[in-house]
């Protein structure tokens, strides 16, 4: 049997993606959580063969729980599930150690015959998006200028980010004028707005 956990924060999505999966003779659903941190404590105390994570959800995202679980659990196989095809979700993903990257609006009989082929040790991406990632090209952002970005997305002054990241107000400027600048924006709004489009943030 191939061990599943699923991570997604919708209950009813959460619901039929286990009912589909349970139709599986070789598929067991093991675990199901609804958030990144849920995801991790049950990854551990259920140790799947599979892990199944949504990308966006509450609080931390599942391509960071993605990575959380790898770190733990070396040996499980990571899946990211999304409603959103973007071409920098794919990336982190990959980055994070994803060994498949499908949207949901993919057929449903493709995604056991996707849990098989990574359990079995093989990539599987959606090929529109695979397409997509190539002509976007890599993330422009350094990790310093992401964590400015989202820290201003709420409409948080200045010192407010200064404080919560430990900078210096003058250092936050420049590290929003460069995201402004490499997002081709014309304010620190529009920048995190296309960063998130991108899936960059």
């Amino acid at each position: 049997m191939i061990r599943v956990l699923l991570v997604e924060d919708q209950a009813m999505v959460r619901g039929a993606l286990a009912s589909l999966l349970g139709l599986e003779p070789d598929i067991e659903v093991v675990g199901e959580a609804a958030d990144a941190v849920e995801a991790l404590a049950v990854a551990l105390r259920t140790r799947p063969d599979v892990a199944l994570l949504d990308v966006e959800m509450p609080g931390d995202d599942g391509i960071t729980a993605a990575s959380r679980i790898r770190e733990a659990l070396p040996g499980c196989r990571i899946m990211i599930l999304t409603t959103f095809g973007r071409p920098g979700y794919l990336r982190r993903a990959m980055e994070a150690g994803a060994m498949a990257f499908l949207v949901k609006d993919s057929p449903a009989r493709e995604l056991a015959a996707a849990v098989r082929r990574v359990r079995g040790g093989e990539r599987v991406i959606d090929p529109g998006l695979a397409a997509a990632a190539l002509s976007a090209g890599p993330n422009p952002l350094s990790p310093r200028e992401r964590d400015v970005l989202v820290a201003s997305s709420g409409g948080s002054s200045i010192a407010d980010i200064a404080a919560r990241l430990h900078l210096s107000e003058g250092t936050v400027r420049n590290y929003l004028s460069s995201a402004i600048r490499k997002t081709h924006a014309r304010n620190r709004i529009e920048a995190v707005e296309r960063a998130r489009t991108q899936g960059w943030l």
